[in-house]
């Protein structure tokens, strides 16, 4: 029976002193958690309900926040339960399924970001031919490739990790990410290559189309009139911005899961919290603050009607 268990269940020992500041750990998480969904849900309604904000750039924004909210939910719940338990234990299946929720929308986040970015490269440098590009039809295409594509590369490394034999049951991280190969007593030659793969076609490749094509606007801008350089900037360095935040902590990701088990713990736990906390709260802050139509919205939802 023991051995059955030891088999089914990893033990995630990645917390510090997480019997001592158990109740600190979940009481900050949890807020922040509801913030995250709050935040982007807020942004998700205004454009759901505004006819002005049913523009393939507002739709990729959308669909931006809702994965990011469904990034988020791949790890805090988990979180949360895990600082209320005595041990922190997630079965081997469980901790396949949360890896692959967590790098397929990873990989999402890149894809839409290109996205996003191949429609300002259009609406600014193609402008007559935008309404015959970028149709319903095209935006639906996009979305399908960026939510379909990432999940099907990372579908290929699960599986593999599935029918791997396990030799260690002891994950020194907070929640199942590329080190749950250290448990395998034979690393599979295929999914190491495989995951270089998914690292070019999930991370890199749309990393360097997405600098092509600002490169491009950019050099249209500086070339063209005042309101053309002003509209790109507007619509252009919120979604700078936010690539820049993720990209950081796709190097995070690639950084904790690569160094030696000796690394201080806390300076892990430290390092490795980064892909949580900050970037699904930075989202919704730039979009709603430095995307003029947003902002008139969330000011008009929130603002007191005037008194008559």
């Amino acid at each position: 029976m023991d051995e059955k268990i030891n088999v089914t269940y990893i033990t995630l020992d990645g917390f510090v002193e997480i019997d001592k500041y158990r109740y600190v750990y979940f009481y900050i998480m949890f807020i922040v958690y509801i913030l995250i969904i709050c935040c982007n849900s807020t942004i998700l309604y205004l454009i759901c309900i505004h006819q002005n904000l049913h523009e393939p750039m507002y739709i990729f924004i959308a669909a931006l926040l809702l994965n990011c909210a469904l990034y988020s939910t791949a790890v805090y719940p988990k979180y949360l339960i895990d600082f209320l338990s005595e041990k922190q234990v997630i079965s081997y299946s469980a901790c396949l399924f949360q890896y692959f929720l967590f790098y397929s929308l990873a990989g999402s986040e890149f894809f839409l970001l290109a996205a996003m970015a191949y429609d300002r490269y259009v609406a600014i440098c193609k402008p007559l031919q935008y309404p015959t590009i970028m149709r319903k039809k095209t935006v639906s295409i996009f979305l399908f490739i960026a939510w379909v594509v990432p999940a099907f590369h990372i579908t290929i490394p699960a599986i593999g990790s599935a029918k791997a034999k396990l030799c260690s049951f002891y994950l020194n991280e907070t929640f199942c990410n590329n080190r749950i190969s250290t448990l395998q007593c034979l690393r599979s030659k295929f999914i190491a290559v495989f995951g270089f793969v998914c690292m070019l076609d999930l991370g890199v490749l749309p990393l360097l189309f997405i600098l092509y094509t600002y490169t491009k606007i950019f050099l249209m801008s500086y070339r063209s009139c005042k309101e053309i350089r002003k509209k790109a900037a507007e619509t252009c360095l919120p979604h700078l911005s936010v690539l820049i935040s993720f990209s950081c902590l796709g190097v995070y990701d690639v950084v904790i899961t690569r160094v030696e088990s000796d690394f201080p713990k806390t300076a892990r736990l430290i390092m490795t919290l980064q892909l949580a906390l900050y970037h699904p709260l930075f989202n919704p802050f730039v979009y709603g603050l430095k995307m003029k139509e947003i902002s008139k919205h969330l000011k008009r939802l929130f603002s007191p009607p005037p008194k008559i």
